[in-house]
């Protein structure tokens, strides 16, 4: 037992290691990373398709898709315009730094502003490895069930970003928005919670509260950035943060209710 632990600590900070050169090249391009988790179905695909569609061309984007197989979901971001690269993992449930820097490679991807990397539909795998990115975006879909935040605390904790999405569905199911709400609060107190529908657009373009009227100005353009500043992350004044990211009414904030694409 002693044997394995020790092997999975050296597999995770290997993982570090490259995450942490991942970080560096991210800075340096100015491109803010979003790592997206969530159970299979929840909806991280319409979700990502919605936040490009609001985009509207405001940010430059692409897209990593980690799946087990297919190339599905790549093919939806791409057929609106937007790079992706799809990663298989062939059985693995979840994305390493190691797996996205050689889609990086393989993308070949042009300059961006924001990169999306949708991680394997798992709450538990991918919570624990860390890909370079900004910040974490876990979604819960109402169908899944009122108590996924209690059963799985360790990426509600983790995630800045929580997004509870098809809420289309809510009078149809057996779901608590203020449970979830208050549950998720109690993991993760400063974190964001967007309660959205991709399929109808609710909450998508809304403006987060407290925010200026003003449309987003892409990271070279803006007058007075966000600094980056988080401990082992450095500071980049000039890319965009989740509250720049928020302005461009794509994955913005908004509590309660309401907030950006889901579904």
């Amino acid at each position: 037992m002693k044997q394995v632990v020790k092997v999975k600590r050296r597999a995770l900070a290997a993982n570090e290691e490259r995450a942490e050169k991942l970080r560096e090249r991210f800075a340096a391009s100015q491109t803010l990373v979003v790592n997206l988790i969530s159970s299979p179905g929840s909806g991280k695909t319409s979700l990502l398709e919605a936040t490009v569609q609001a985009l509207d061309g405001k940010l430059r984007c692409a897209v990593i898709e980690g799946d087990v197989a297919t190339e599905n979901d790549a093919n939806r971001i791409r057929a609106l315009g937007v790079p992706a690269h799809q990663i298989l993992t062939s059985g693995a449930c979840h994305l390493d730094a190691r797996l996205v820097e050689n889609g990086l490679a393989e993308g070949g991807f042009p300059e961006v502003d924001i990169l999306f990397i949708e991680n394997v539909g798992n709450l538990i795998c991918p919570t624990t490895y860390d890909l370079g990115e900004d910040f974490k975006v876990v979604v819960l879909s109402v169908t899944e069930g009122d108590d996924k935040p209690v059963k799985y605390p360790a990426i509600f904790s983790r995630a800045e970003v929580a997004v509870i999405s098809k809420s289309d569905l809510l009078p149809y199911v057996p779901f608590d928005v203020e449970v979830v709400k208050a549950q998720i609060a109690s993991l993760n107190p400063a974190g964001e919670i967007l309660v959205l529908s991709s399929l109808k657009g609710d909450g998508i373009g809304s403006r987060p509260r407290g925010e200026p009227e003003g449309e987003f100005q892409p990271a070279e353009e803006a007058a007075d950035p966000v600094p980056r500043n988080r401990p082992g992350r450095g500071v980049s004044p000039r890319r965009p943060s989740h509250r720049h990211v928020a302005r461009s009414r794509g994955l913005g904030r908004q509590r309660p209710p309401g907030g950006d694409p889901g579904n």
